[in-house]
């Protein structure tokens, strides 16, 4: 009998847990290759041999999804599965289309066959789409934890863009870890702000080697999700975001809707930022496809160091970089604080880009005049410090996780702008989670 031959589509992420998870050891398929987008510079690579098991010596070809047609034809393609997150439901069934016409099946995979099970409780934080407020209800949820005394360790979903078998299991516990393992700005902005609270990171690419050595030393795993992705691991509580400055898109975008429909709690981000009309339309659609869900209502509130430093200035706005790309935002946190603060001007960066930084505004052309804060790369970096050094102002606004002043080097006054999550009202996400796991 012949095995079905399989290409996986992907972004460095949900495509190599897929295969770990389903593929690598069933012989009645054979995974021809991956496609790579949404990443710069992650396509031309070799999902490794060490990392692909037995039947994969050769390892397996990553190539750019731009090739997905021919790859098809050449290879005889029998099936193709679509695992990459953060895109509407219109653009999963143009791709859909592509494959079925070009002669193969097109296959989108659920949880039972790629939800891993932990030994430990899991609390799994998503969101409907990237930019909603993920990373800031995990943390809120982590430091919650700690004050009841769990140890927490938290997971984060996959950035593998360098040496794969080196990030095969990564662990963070201090800022030299992130030295050692040459983390991007992505990866940085994501793990930085856990080791600030003492909670221990793991990140990688073989996700059942990450759960069963995160097990050794937590209470409960704290899924850290990206990209509006499902978790990789079966969450006993599963917490979803969403965004009423994007009201309906979490009903339109995928898996973000699959999101909204298995979460036990919805957070309305943003509340205190967002029309009326948009945070009840928000939460009318959640009661319509997931009526059992406990909704939470909070802000995202912003903190500067010296607001009045940023009154009369112009000034050059740093947002985070998978809000205004995958995000599909035009702003962030940044421009928020320039407005609210009195910011006489905001500089479009555009004409002074350079290099990767040109072609992201190309390939992202929602972004609005503020400048996403890209760093999948040494040279990425570089062109970013290039760009940020060569826009007149008098001062950058940096809203990002982290500090890029420790990465960059910026010639011009710059200031952070900082943002945590604050429960508005009852129910509230501590009190959910004491019911749930209090000792």
């Amino acid at each position: 009998m012949s095995r079905m031959r399989v290409l996986i589509m992907g972004a460095a992420g949900r495509d190599f847990h897929n295969f770990n998870t389903f593929f690598r050891t069933r012989e009645r398929y054979e995974v021809v290759a991956f496609t790579a987008t949404q990443i710069p510079n992650i396509e031309g690579r070799l999902y490794p041999p060490e990392l692909a098991g037995d039947l994969y010596p050769n390892g397996i070809p990553i190539y750019p999804e731009e090739e997905l047609v021919s790859l098809i034809q050449k290879y005889q393609i029998g099936q193709v599965v679509f695992a990459y997150s953060d895109v509407s439901h219109e653009y999963v069934m143009h791709k859909a289309s592509q494959v079925l016409m070009a002669g193969a099946d097109f296959r989108l995979m659920g949880t039972r066959h790629t939800m891993l099970h932990s030994n430990k409780p899991v609390v799994a934080v998503c969101a409907v789409r990237t930019g909603s407020g993920k990373s800031q209800t995990t943390r809120h949820v982590c430091d919650t934890l700690q004050k009841m005394g769990h140890r927490v360790v938290a997971v984060r979903h996959p950035m593998p863009y360098g040496d794969l078998v080196a990030q095969k299991v990564q662990r963070f516990a201090d800022y030299a870890d992130l030295d050692r393992h040459h983390c991007t700005i992505e990866e940085r902005e994501e793990y930085e702000p856990h080791l600030d609270r003492g909670v221990v990171v793991y990140a990688g690419v073989d996700y059942e080697a990450i759960l069963r050595q995160a097990e050794k030393e937590a209470d409960i795993i704290v899924w850290d999700g990206g990209n509006n992705d499902l978790p990789f691991y079966k969450p006993d509580l599963h917490i979803t975001v969403t965004d009423p400055h994007r009201a309906g898109h979490e009903l339109t975008y995928y898996p973000g809707e699959s999101n909204l429909r298995a979460a036990d709690v919805v957070v309305i981000n943003k509340v205190d930022t967002a029309d009326l009309a948009n945070i009840a339309q928000v939460r009318e659609n959640v009661r319509q496809v997931n009526p059992k869900a406990t909704i939470v209502e909070a802000a995202s509130p912003i903190f500067v160091e010296d607001p009045e430093a940023i009154c009369g200035k112009r000034v050059l706005v740093v947002e985070d970089g998978p809000t205004l790309t995958h995000g599909e935002m035009a702003y962030g946190a940044g421009v928020v604080a320039a407005r609210r603060f009195g910011a006489a001007e905001i500089i479009d960066p555009r004409p002074y880009a350079v290099g990767s930084i040109v072609e992201t505004y190309k390939k992202y052309p929602t972004t609005g005049d503020v400048l996403p804060a890209m760093g999948y790369s040494q040279q990425q970096m570089r062109e970013l410090e290039e760009t940020i050094n060569a826009t007149p102002c008098d001062l950058v606004i940096i809203a990002t996780p982290i500090d890029l002043g420790r990465l960059l080097h910026i010639h011009r006054p710059h200031q952070r702008v900082r943002y945590e999550l604050q429960v508005i009202g009852q129910p509230t996400l501590e009190g959910i989670l004491r019911a749930r796991f209090g000792r």
